[in-house]
């Protein structure tokens, strides 16, 4: 696995900046007919509002049992239903096809190969309804952020130092206890490739939350894709 159970402790601080995509993830999930499943669930940090403002069911899937434990009891303490599985995101099967699969936080950034991001779209797509939606975010690529961080320590949000090996598309993070949480970055090519080889089809690419054009200067993307249809619908 490229991330350290050690993360879980801290996981809060790690994430408590990033909170333009619950919005985003919530808005698109009042717009689905059929089962919510959010891929990297972690702590329920979207799933637990996703949920709130639906008033339904999130399956959310996650490989941490540190992660996992911690959305039981922030779920229990909202009062919503979130339906927890331990598995990898590259073995998804789900009783029902969903009609939105969604996977926040740059987390599908955690499988090393293309190999294995190619496994989890075609798991992907073929658990979605006809027309049904799979969204996520990952940062896109900057060089220059890259030579100025590489082997820089920080102190916010935790103690850690951030290591780049750009031979292998590789960042680590790593916290100054030692656990460490890699993620291996992707073109926007690469991400095109998945989506065809998976039968999906964009319905949008931005470059943030808020809807922006994603342009040569933008630093994340933000994907909605679609299940292709029977032929003629």
């Amino acid at each position: 696995m490229s991330w350290d159970e050690a993360f879980a402790i801290r996981y809060e601080e790690w994430s408590a900046r990033m909170t333009a995509d619950v919005a985003f993830y919530v808005g698109l999930a009042r717009r689905t007919d059929g089962p919510l499943v959010e891929l990297a669930v972690g702590n329920g940090r979207v799933a637990i509002p996703v949920a709130l403002a639906t008033g339904r069911r999130v399956i959310g899937v996650d490989a941490s049992p540190a992660m996992l434990s911690q959305a039981r009891t922030r779920a229990a303490e909202e009062g919503v239903d979130l339906d927890l599985h331990e598995g990898d995101m590259r073995d998804l099967s789900l009783d029902e096809p969903a009609g939105l699969i969604y996977c926040p936080f740059g987390s599908l950034l955690h499988l090393p190969t293309w190999a294995d991001r190619r496994r989890a779209f075609e798991r992907v797509a073929g658990s979605l309804r006809p027309d049904g939606r799979f969204a996520w975010n990952a940062l896109a690529f900057d060089h220059h952020l890259a030579a100025r961080l590489d082997g820089q320590h920080q102190d916010e949000p935790v103690p850690h130092t951030v290591r780049f090996a750009v031979g292998d598309n590789r960042i680590d993070l790593v916290q100054d206890d030692g656990a460490t949480s890699s993620r291996w970055w992707a073109t926007k090519n690469e991400w095109f490739g998945h989506i065809d080889v998976a039968g999906l089809e964009v319905e949008s690419l931005h470059g943030g939350f808020a809807g922006e054009p994603f342009t040569d200067e933008s630093r994340e993307y933000v994907f909605v894709v679609r299940r292709r249809g029977p032929a003629g619908s």
